[in-house]
């Protein structure tokens, strides 16, 4: 009988203590080798992915969705301003390892609170659009896009079959964090963003893992 998944508290105070330290040192920024430091919470959820997961069929897009990301964290950091376009590109194709991940979906979308989440993710997306739109330029197509794919994950963690309130808190702080890395970027620049860019994007990331250990620990439930 395969054994109940679960994150132990000194693998969880090591993720808070290097995420920590990287969203810490956002006020010192630029320094050399930043990415580096960046990129340790995501190696230890990789590596915790792996662990407690295996790169099996049913976990392989997870896991290669958090390797994605990590891809897009080195690019951003290491040149945002001229690499920004493939930033995206990693972060984009993250999504939609992600999307693959969270596979079943449910069937009964015409609920009540799966149209109304629905409604509000895409009235969200629009005003965000709005605001954006005039500093887009030729990023427009682009942008659009990833916030398209960015909206659908953070949907699909409410409609898969494997959803729970760590998969939906991860949808959101993802959803949060780009979308003040566009207000930031293309709308109003904010002093220190980065601060709070990366404590919700550190939140997203290690919610979606506990998320889906905790969607396997139901499945594992219901076999017995």
């Amino acid at each position: 009988m395969k054994t109940k998944l679960y994150i132990s508290p000194k693998i969880i105070l090591l993720f808070t203590a290097l995420a920590c330290m990287f969203v810490l040192s956002t006020f010192a920024k630029p320094y050399p080798l930043s990415w580096a430091i960046k990129l340790l919470p995501m190696l230890l959820l990789i590596g915790l992915a792996i662990q407690k997961l295996g790169f099996t069929k049913e976990s392989r897009y997870f896991v290669l969705g958090l390797i994605f990301s990590a891809c897009g964290d080195f690019i951003l950091d290491y040149d945002r301003q001229n690499w920004f376009i493939f930033g995206l590109g990693a972060f984009f194709i993250a999504h939609l390892f992600y999307l693959a991940s969270l596979k079943p979906y449910i069937k009964k979308l015409f609920q009540r609170k799966y149209l109304i989440t629905s409604l509000v993710y895409i009235v969200y997306g629009t005003v965000m659009l709005f605001l954006l739109a005039d500093g887009l330029g030729e990023m427009f197509v682009p942008v659009v896009a990833y916030m398209s794919i960015l909206l659908l994950m953070a949907l699909a963690t409410v409609f898969s079959e494997k959803s729970n309130v760590w998969l939906i808190v991860g949808g959101i702080s993802f959803v949060f964090s780009d979308s003040l890395i566009g207000f930031d970027k293309f709308y109003i620049p904010i002093d220190n963003v980065s601060f709070a860019i990366m404590i919700s994007y550190y939140l997203a990331q290690f919610s979606l893992l506990r998320g889906f250990i905790e969607a396997q620990n139901l499945a594992i439930k219901k076999a017995v």
